[in-house]
């Protein structure tokens, strides 16, 4: 068997304010495969989005071990996790964070020249993920000139610019009507099935999460696929 992309083992995360401990992550072991998407469900304060920025590498503060491809991230350095995140995950927010000066090609071709891909390269993958999300039309189009759906799918693109093995996705559609919030989650799960990329994805909406390989529940700090709220 490959190794996992990700694999969690007894990660906790507690926060303190004043004289309480508030217990947020009780020991989350989670293994995802190369290629799997798995759907992350949990009620509001469950503590989904502090899952994801453990897993992410966004912030320290967290027991337990986080290995990526392999890789135990908590004997890198602060320069060799901000390596991992580049090169190995890609992120999709549930606001879409687009750089409102650069059109929706600049926005996928930029990470692209941090990784050091060629420009040519980087405007080649650019346009071959926006064509593939029905964007072919609107790539020189700034964010404030595309919808929210189209926004959200360029979003999409810029995670998956870099061909990142694990995107992390916290509520993709949060902020979409639900009609277009199914279109970009069918175009999500499709390009990111095409692009052989794993998943953790983070939502509220059941009938999204099932259609994901896979569904873990976060529940009193800790993950398991039967429980229900």
């Amino acid at each position: 068997m490959s190794e996992p992309v990700l694999q969690t083992a007894g990660l906790k995360r507690s926060f303190t304010q004043g004289h309480v401990t508030i217990d947020v992550l009780r020991g989350v072991d989670l293994t995802i495969q190369p290629g799997e998407i798995v759907g992350l469900l949990g009620p509001s304060g469950s503590g989904k989005s502090t899952l994801l920025q453990a897993v992410g590498l966004l912030e320290g503060g967290f027991e337990g071990s986080i290995k990526i491809g392999g890789v135990e991230a908590a004997n890198l350095s602060q320069h060799e996790r901000t390596e991992m995140r580049r090169d190995m995950l890609g992120f999709v927010y549930q606001f879409h964070h687009l750089l409102p000066d650069f059109d929706a090609s600049e926005n996928v071709i930029l990470p692209q020249l941090i990784h050091g891909a060629p420009r040519g390269e980087a405007e080649a993958r650019a346009s071959e993920l926006l064509e593939r999300l029905g964007l072919g039309e609107r790539m020189d189009h700034r964010p404030s000139k595309l919808s929210g759906g189209e926004q959200q799918r360029v979003a999409v693109a810029r995670a998956l610019a870099n061909r990142p093995p694990l995107i992390l996705a916290d509520e993709p559609t949060g902020n979409l009507d639900e009609a277009t919030s199914e279109r970009v989650f069918a175009a999500f799960l499709e390009l990111t099935r095409a692009e052989g990329s794993a998943a953790l994805v983070a939502t509220h909406n059941e009938a999204l999460a099932a259609r994901m390989d896979r569904v873990v529940r976060l529940h009193d700090g800790k993950l398991g696929p039967g429980l229900t709220f």
